[in-house]
């Protein structure tokens, strides 16, 4: 029976049960817990290290307003790459790889940046949709445009995660194809193919890593922009 290369990216049933929730709450028993002890292990420390310096760049260009946001967005960073990564393992499931949860992630959370704007900042946040310095016949024009790319931001958020995890899944899966039709008949060609395929498997994992800091930056931006 043919597989289709897309069938990995439907979710998993197990007696007609969607089990998205279970990859979707595994990451969360995986993270090492902080202890009482004033000496930690080298995990926790690593684990600090980095959540304290990706806070401070995070937070840098926000406000004091802002920084209310700092352990929801460091929280979702992590848990993106948790998930992320734990795709790229075999015979597992990749939640962000569906549409539906990315803008589940997206539109609440860009959502939340426009109202705080609208409420604390009503003239400023309106000022965003009509570039100072415009003529007055282009004004209808520029305004209708902004609303459009306002109301784009959450899709392109959901979209630009799931289309790079997709396509580097069934890149991935072609490649690994390719190294076991090869092999019998041109072990060669199959060994430099698989090394290829390990190359590539190297830079899933960055951009694992990098498209979750992305989706969790660019929320950063839209919340400077109305704090």
């Amino acid at each position: 029976m043919m597989v289709s290369f897309f069938d990995q990216f439907a979710s998993p049933l197990y007696l007609g049960i969607p089990l998205i929730a279970i990859a979707i709450t595994l990451p969360w028993v995986l993270y090492p817990t902080p202890s009482s002890r004033w000496i930690n292990n080298r995990l926790i420390t690593v684990q600090g290290w980095l959540i304290n310096r990706f806070t401070n760049q995070l937070m840098l260009p926000l406000n004091m307003g802002g920084h209310k946001w700092a352990l929801l967005l460091v929280s979702l960073m992590i848990f993106l790459i948790t998930i992320n990564m734990l795709g790229l393992l075999p015979y597992t499931f990749t939640p962000t790889t569906q549409l539906s949860l990315n803008m589940g992630f997206a539109v609440p959370l860009w959502l939340a940046t426009v109202i705080i704007g609208m409420r604390n900042q009503p003239p400023v946040a309106l000022g965003h949709l009509l570039p100072e310095g415009t003529p007055i016949p282009l004004i209808p024009v520029l305004i209708i445009i902004e609303t459009i790319s306002l109301f784009i931001r959450p899709l392109a958020l959901g979209v630009r995660l799931t289309a790079n995890l997709t396509a580097g899944h069934l890149l991935i899966q072609l490649i690994a194809t390719a190294v076991f039709v090869l092999l019998p008949m041109m072990p060669t060609v199959a060994i430099l193919t698989a090394t290829v395929l390990f190359l590539l498997t190297l830079l899933e994992v960055a951009v694992a890593m990098i498209q979750a800091y992305v989706f969790v930056l660019l929320l950063s931006l839209y919340l400077q922009e109305n704090v």
